[in-house]
């Protein structure tokens, strides 16, 4: 009777959580200690709900939250010198999802030196997807640290070995691709008041791309294998920091790469045609915020080339591709003929930003590639993203005030005016060093 009432007391639920614990109870591997700092990432985030619901014990320590969350994060700093590959990957690989999901700038500006050497040494040691991994975490470092002195130290740092990959033919195409956008980027947030790492970093990429330019008989050279990725990674880089050049340059630049530029629309790589024709868009935009009189030259011939890819229906494209193409083109289209810009929204919490240019649009492209599903939490509470485009300290909202939105209209003329300021201000440190362009 006894042995009975055992039997019926262990259910065939209570079996299945006892085999779950056992479970549970086994080896953390690489992936599983991504998967936890990313569950802390979740549950810190849901902290301020949770407490403003529960009471007594339901509430969530976020203290004890935050030190379980900055033990892994360590941990994965360690994995970085582990003598296995595997487990270095796995470590660059969750701190790539550490850095693009939050903002840990007073965690990481305490160790900001060490995760440097060990990124270093990814890049000098390791194979192609590891140098791969490591050149975009450092550049989520630079923008964790905010783009301060500490993102400057940290560029000067890495970009002798950054270069060195990007010019290696050599070099496992991914990892170059890789390292020409943390050139870009790394350059783009630790450069406010140095003209000669911007003019460095321009020169450089540009005898990336410049080997995708047609002979002096004007026929494009024979794609390489991972060459148009790579010319596609440099030039988006490159006209990323076009952005930052002062009006001097931007001219010289113009008068260099337009015409050449236009013969690339005819590459037989969609992603590279669609960078160029994007290109071609933003240095005539920065060109005509110059000079509103300004023309291009031989703009009929442009403007066909341009058409014919926007209505392109060759058949041994990819639909897809055709569909990406024709798209993006007929914007490119519009803006060349009639100076028309389709504006994008990107809402994120209780807040918009409006991509009205093709500059805001380079600029926010550049880092969602970088910072992927994490920019819009960036753009939410990272001063040097809400900095660069316009939107002031991150904002600190109760229950009470986040319905009170503001209008789309108030909110398109706040952002505007703030982005304007904040370009001009930038304008004045570019006539500073204009000399040294």
């Amino acid at each position: 009777m006894f042995a009975l009432v055992l039997a019926f007391c262990f259910t065939s639920s209570d079996i299945t959580r006892m085999k779950n614990g056992m479970k549970a109870e086994s080896a953390a591997s690489d992936d599983e200690l991504t998967s936890d700092i990313l569950s802390h990432y979740s549950s810190a985030s849901e902290t301020t709900s949770v407490m403003e619901e529960g009471t007594g014990s339901e509430q969530v320590d976020e203290q004890t939250v935050q030190e379980e969350t900055e033990d892994k994060l360590k941990q994965c700093i360690d994995n970085l010198m582990d003598k296995s590959a595997k487990t270095r990957l796995a470590a660059l690989e969750s701190l790539r999802q550490a850095f693009s999901s939050r903002v840990l700038y007073d965690f990481l500006t305490e160790r900001r030196l060490t995760v440097s050497d060990c990124l270093e040494r990814s890049l000098k040691k390791g194979g192609g997807e590891e140098q791969a991994a490591a050149a975009t975490v450092f550049a989520l470092l630079c923008i964790q640290l905010e783009g301060g002195d500490e993102a400057e130290e940290g560029f000067r740092m890495l970009r002798p070995i950054l270069t060195s990959i990007l010019i290696d033919n050599g070099a496992s195409a991914t990892a170059r691709q890789s390292c020409a956008r943390a050139l870009g980027m790394c350059c783009y947030v630790s450069t406010a008041e140095e003209g000669e790492d911007l003019v460095k970093s321009l020169a450089l990429l540009e005898s990336v791309f410049m080997s995708s330019y047609p002979n002096k008989e004007g026929a494009l050279p024979s794609p390489k294998p991972g060459s148009a990725g790579l010319h596609s990674a440099a030039l988006q880089a490159w006209s990323l920091l076009v952005t930052l050049c002062p009006a001097s340059r931007l001219t010289v630049l113009l008068d260099l790469h337009l015409s050449k530029l236009q013969a690339c629309l005819q590459s037989s790589d969609v992603n590279y045609r669609i960078a160029v024709g994007e290109t071609i868009a933003l240095l005539v935009e920065l060109r005509r915020n110059l000079d509103e009189e300004f023309e291009i030259d031989n703009s009929q011939s442009l403007c066909e080339c341009l058409k014919s890819l926007a209505t392109d229906s060759n058949k041994h494209r990819a639909k897809n591709d055709r569909r990406k193409q024709r798209s993006i083109f007929r914007e490119v289209l519009r803006y060349i003929e009639n100076n028309d810009f389709t504006e994008e929204t990107i809402r994120f919490g209780v807040e918009k930003v409006y991509i009205d240019s093709w500059m805001r649009r380079r600029i926010y492209d550049a880092f969602k590639e970088i910072l992927e599903s994490g920019v819009r939490h960036h753009l939410q509470f990272n001063p040097l993203l809400r900095d660069i485009f316009g939107l002031g300290a991150p904002l600190i909202l109760d229950a009470t005030i986040k319905g009170n939105k503001i209008s789309r209209f108030e909110k398109h003329l706040f952002n505007s005016a703030a982005f304007k300021a904040r370009t001009k201000q930038r304008n004045k440190v570019r006539d500073k060093r204009a000399d040294v362009m």
